[in-house]
């Protein structure tokens, strides 16, 4: 994917030169139109919410910013998007507060390509599925031993934070399990056509990919409890991390509680962005909020009260950090 920033000053110099009228009116629109901008902002697969939520942003965006042109752009999901920011190819992007800090750090998928990676805010807690379907075998994370697991995309942080839960469990993902590599709309297929038996995937609520799944007839959808893998994942990785449960009925045929792992969601850019960009970004965000809320549920989590340094892993964007102190917002 080649995404790029786009000023348009040769158009609007051109366009002076045509008219061969230099007047304050002229140069007035002259410098409106070079100001215009086009950003890419990094979503994920599209069963997921990152891609709608991240359509709607970029609607509200385009809409709310003069001059701005903002487009949502289908990913691997979070490590791809921080690896696009790193490479300019994106302005913005979802991503997963643990992702963001192996980024930051250069760690894990980053060795070596370390980004400079700023949070413009929080967005909404990501919580982590393990998916089986009755007649699999499965009822805890023991159980996975043997099986067909998907654990999520290439480049996604479905991935990353598969893996920890996995060891943090006392597997091995390599040994322990039959591994593949897909997305949740893949996955959900797969498990359809029985040729894998469960799926992690790390998302909102209700990820449509897994709603379709407990709404197929002759199915029975099982959520696999795994909160009690949090201290260790903890004990490694840091405080990125905290147990939930996605309550009974939220998916068609879930019966039942499921106690899982949860993990903040951010959106975020590198240091590259203008401080008064970073501002306007946050300012249509919270401006339009029920505009996104529209588009999907998850996005009344966007809240000052979350807003607090310690939901994020990475330096906060000092556009963003003018904004929430102009809003009395305590960090």
């Amino acid at each position: 994917m080649q995404f790029r920033f786009r000023s348009v000053w040769a158009g609007a110099a051109a366009a002076v030169l045509a008219v061969g009228v230099l007047t304050v009116g002229a140069l007035t629109v002259g410098v409106a139109v070079a100001q215009q901008k086009t950003i890419a902002i990094g979503t994920g697969g599209t069963g997921g919410v990152y891609y709608p939520m991240g359509g709607g942003l970029a609607a509200v965006l385009s809409k709310a910013i003069p001059g701005m042109q903002a487009t949502a752009e289908v990913t691997g999901g979070s490590v791809d998007n921080l690896k696009l920011i790193g490479s300019g190819q994106s302005e913005v992007g979802f991503s997963m507060v643990d992702a963001a800090l192996d980024a930051y750090k250069g760690e894990d998928k980053f060795r070596g390509g370390k980004v400079e990676v700023r949070t413009l805010l929080v967005l909404y807690p990501n919580r982590m599925h393990v998916v089986t379907i009755e007649g699999t075998g499965i009822e805890t994370m023991a159980d996975l031993k043997g099986k067909r697991v998907s654990t999520g995309s290439p480049g996604s942080a479905t991935e990353v934070m598969a893996f920890r839960v996995i060891e943090a469990a006392g597997l091995d993902k390599d040994k322990d399990l039959k591994r593949e590599r897909l997305g949740v709309a893949e996955s959900v297929n797969a498990i359809k056509d029985r040729k894998i038996d469960a799926f992690f995937w790390v998302g909102g609520l209700p990820t449509a990919a897994v709603t379709d799944l407990g709404a197929t007839p002759g199915v029975k959808i099982k959520m696999v409890d795994h909160a009690d893998t949090v201290d260790k994942m903890n004990a490694k990785h840091g405080p990125l991390y905290a147990a939930d449960t996605i309550k009974a009925g939220t998916y068609p045929g879930q019966d039942k509680d499921n106690k899982i792992t949860v993990v903040w969601n951010v959106l975020v850019t590198n240091d590259k962005m203008s401080d008064q960009m970073a501002y306007d970004i946050v300012k249509a965000i919270f401006d339009k909020k029920d505009e996104l809320v529209a588009v999907h549920k998850e996005a009344a989590s966007i809240d000052y009260k979350n807003q607090l340094k310690a939901n994020s892993s990475t330096p906060w964007h000092p556009g963003a950090l003018k904004y929430f102190a102009e809003k009395g917002v305590q960090m």
